[in-house]
């Protein structure tokens, strides 16, 4: 990535390892796109899980690809809307004007800016029909969620599918695209957000604080394991006799089972227990296009912040309790 001297523009910067208050909101050179590259004016950005990843470096392993002793990329943020400033003489896709989204995960992060220039498979034409605030919530939930439940959970029409963290980034954009699948959809939240999942079209809502759904006689033929602590003991109890479990987030102790326990209890049975990694992927992100314009799709914003308030709405965000996608305005 190039820059011009003496071009500038706000962007959120971190030097080290920590909590939000490491976040800083400082002035640092625009940067202008190399042959293969497009320059996007961002207007609008979200929080996701991997966020958090970076910001704090845990889990540890996460070091090995982000920096060791402290962060590789100084400009986090991944999801991002905005419109094509300018593009490199190799650059066949995207045209000045073009308004896109994209998932920066997959190259330099640098989401929490007002410009970053990136290839343009990070990212994909914006649904007509969202603002940029709605499509800066989709790009690594909603291709999150279609990931597990098509690539991974290899769903089917007419299957009974369980979302557990229904009501979170992830779990809102699953409940819309199981359905959309023709799947018979069983989401679990809190109380306070049975409405929601009543909202996306969700068959059946059971709220975790009243009912543990992994004692209960239903069984499905695929789980999404978005959050919560449940063993995978349980998990495994309520699936049909050839039913799916996909560990998408949750408790550390949980994903460990999923990786550890998973291979042993898919090959020593039928029941099958498998982890997933969301891949940046511009297909997917056109796919995403299609149903959010058929209106299949729609993203659910809890709340939205100014890049100045970011480290806010991090604090907000880590406490786990959105309601949907957090969202970061630029302008």
């Amino acid at each position: 990535m190039k820059s011009f001297w003496g071009e500038r523009m706000k962007a959120i910067v971190y030097h080290q390892y920590g909590s939000a208050d490491v976040l800083e909101l400082q002035e640092v050179e625009k940067p202008i796109p190399g042959d293969n590259e497009v320059l996007v004016k961002i207007h609008a950005s979200s929080l996701n899980y991997g966020n958090l990843v970076l910001l704090k470096g845990k889990p540890f392993l996460a070091r090995f690809v982000f920096g060791l002793l402290k962060p590789k990329y100084s400009i986090p943020g991944g999801d991002i809307a905005g419109r094509v400033e300018a593009v490199g003489k190799n650059i066949t896709q995207f045209q000045p004007g073009d308004d896109v989204y994209g998932d920066l995960s997959g190259c330099s992060w640098g989401g929490f800016a007002e410009n970053v220039s990136v290839p343009e498979k990070a990212i994909a034409l914006k649904p007509a029909n969202l603002s940029f605030e709605e499509a800066a919530a989709v790009p690594m939930a909603g291709v999150t969620a279609l990931q597990s439940l098509r690539d991974k959970g290899k769903i089917q029409t007419g299957q009974k599918v369980l979302i557990n963290g229904a009501s979170g980034g992830v779990g809102t954009f699953a409940v819309q695209i199981a359905k959309s699948f023709g799947a018979e959809v069983t989401g679990v939240c809190s109380t306070r957000n049975l409405d929601i999942l009543q909202s996306l079209g969700a068959d059946h809502a059971i709220d975790y604080e009243n009912e543990d759904f992994t004692n209960k006689h239903q069984r499905y033929d695929l789980i999404l394991g978005v959050n919560g602590s449940y063993p995978i003991s349980a998990y495994k109890r309520v699936l049909r006799p050839n039913g799916m479990f996909v560990h998408v987030g949750g408790s550390g102790t949980q994903m460990f089972h999923a990786m550890v326990a998973g291979p042993w209890i898919s090959v020593t049975g039928k029941k099958k227990i498998s982890t997933f990694l969301q891949r940046a992927n511009q297909k997917d992100l056109i796919d995403l296009k299609e149903l959010i314009e058929a209106g299949k799709v729609q993203p659910v914003i809890d709340r939205q912040y100014k890049l100045s308030e970011i480290p806010e709405a991090f604090k907000y965000f880590a406490e786990g309790h959105a309601q949907g996608k957090v969202v970061i305005t630029m302008i």
